[in-house]
């Protein structure tokens, strides 16, 4: 079998065994925190910290939420992280940004954090301060989750098909994602263009 054809078979098995309920959970709690008028902030890096400033145009403009993305400011980021360090790069923009108990964070990244291996640090002390706050935590990620899906109160884990396009998969599968639930019909405040061109 050639390469693009079993790519693509792995991408219909993954799509299978994404957990329904799990992302009608993840649409109820995004729902609640826009009715609240809590804040969304998403966070990732590499492919994460792409799909994170994809998706603040899309929870923004589709959805109604307000959000940001702390890589959308590299001014900012680099300085951080020049100054105070990886680690703590996102719980300080958090903490200048007054997350509070209305807020939500919302995770993009493959493994979800590992502090026993010190993976996706500025990840993993984001997450702890979120759950000092109240903050809800949403995620979607690959492998077993990490970090992120022990803390979450909603993660969608893309299901690992093949130990070698996990990563792949997993960042491709969350755009699906998060494109499925700014169209759900009780996500939807406003019409995406193509859909309302007759």
């Amino acid at each position: 079998m050639s390469y693009v054809k079993n790519y693509l078979n792995e991408v219909h098995q993954v799509t299978e065994g994404l957990d329904i309920q799990c992302i009608e959970r993840m649409v109820q709690g995004l729902v609640a925190l826009r009715q609240r008028e809590g804040r969304l902030f998403f966070l990732g890096v590499g492919g994460g910290a792409g799909n994170a400033a994809h998706a603040v145009n899309d929870f923004r403009k589709i959805a109604g939420i307000e959000c940001y993305t702390p890589t959308d400011n590299v001014s900012e980021l680099s300085a951080r992280i020049n100054d105070e360090g990886w680690e703590t790069v996102f719980v300080n923009w958090l903490k200048g940004s007054r997350l509070d108990s209305k807020d939500g964070i919302f995770v993009f990244s493959v493994g979800g954090g590992n502090p026993e291996k010190n993976i996706s640090a500025n990840i993993v002390e984001a997450l702890k301060y979120a759950k000092i706050v109240g903050a809800k935590i949403f995620g979607i990620v690959g492998r077993d989750g990490g970090y992120t899906a022990r803390v979450a109160d909603v993660c969608v884990i893309i299901p690992t098909v093949n130990p070698e396009t996990v990563t792949t998969h997993t960042e491709a599968f969350q755009a699906v994602v998060w494109h499925l639930v700014v169209s759900h019909p009780q996500m939807k405040v406003s019409e995406m263009k193509w859909e309302s061109v007759r």
